[in-house]
């Protein structure tokens, strides 16, 4: 996989492997009350040409993961997950993979990068608020739950030009 290995002073980021797959499986649920991915999609990520699934490490400890899909002929790559270990939640990590995510989106050509998150998740609101992404859309109803989701979008790199709507 291409992209671009990143690191803080405790986390490594890298994609991941199918010997990820109970980690992953185990963050899914620390992390999510719902809409939480079943186990054949998160393979099927690992596998997948047209999706990125990148892996934070604190040692050998899975600790957060983020999930960049893209399509053929598109310059839009989505974030369709984010996941920290509550026992990071507060130190900078989802800030860390939102910064992978976004480089790995650009390494594989997409100048923008979209994502959803829920009207009540008020530290993801601020983290991507503060990251430059700007809201496009609220889309009623998105979560299983009933939730509200926004969107946000943000161009990537210093050459993205702004998208006509789609």
């Amino acid at each position: 996989m291409s992209g671009h290995p990143a690191s803080s002073s405790a986390v490594t980021i890298r994609p991941a492997a199918p010997e990820d797959l109970d980690a992953l499986m185990a963050l899914e649920v620390a992390a999510f009350a719902t809409d939480r991915a079943e186990r054949r999609a998160i393979r099927h990520a690992i596998a997948s040409p047209s999706i990125s699934l990148l892996v934070a490490l604190d040692g050998a400890v899975l600790v957060g993961a983020a999930t960049i899909e893209r399509r053929r002929g598109s310059r839009r790559a989505r974030l369709s997950s984010i996941a920290v270990a509550p026992s990071r939640a507060g130190t900078g990590l989802g800030r860390v993979l939102l910064a992978a995510a976004e480089a790995e989106a650009l390494a594989r050509g997409c100048g923008f990068l979209r994502l959803e998150v829920r009207e009540d998740n008020g530290a993801g609101i601020r983290l991507y608020e503060r990251s430059g992404y700007r809201r496009f859309e609220t889309v009623e109803e998105y979560y299983e739950d009933g939730t509200t989701a926004w969107r946000y979008e943000k161009a990537l790199g210093e050459r993205a030009e702004t998208p006509a709507p789609s």
